[in-house]
């Protein structure tokens, strides 16, 4: 098996947009996707090994670190026969629902020279 990094992306500036839709809209909406991905999750439970929020960013350059935003809202680490197994897995998942959403899915190796 291959090891994946799974990042769920979305605009700042889309979630921002959503947040000030209408709480009732919003919260139908919030509640038919979380229902959708847990089923989604369940449904592939076994080929991940953790999952995380992304929270406040920093950068940091060689002219030091400031705070910061990416599209960056989720992870994930999975477990996948090939590249092409592990992207295919998330066509059609929930998280695609976000208008200017994506799914990247990374091979992660190990670093050589160890």
């Amino acid at each position: 098996m291959k090891n994946f990094l799974v990042l769920y992306l979305a605009p700042a500036s889309v979630i921002e947009a959503w947040m000030k839709t209408d709480p009732i809209t919003r919260k139908a909406a919030e509640e038919k996707m979380r229902s959708e991905w847990t089923k989604w999750m369940s449904d592939h439970v076994k080929m991940f090994t953790d999952t995380g929020v992304g929270g406040k960013t920093k950068r940091v350059t060689s002219s030091g670190s400031h705070d910061t935003k990416n599209d960056i809202m989720l992870y994930s680490l999975i477990e996948a026969e090939s590249h092409e197994v592990a992207a295919k897995s998330f066509e059609n998942h929930p998280h695609l629902q976000i208008p200017q959403s994506s799914i990247e899915v990374m091979e992660i190796r190990p670093m050589t020279g160890k």
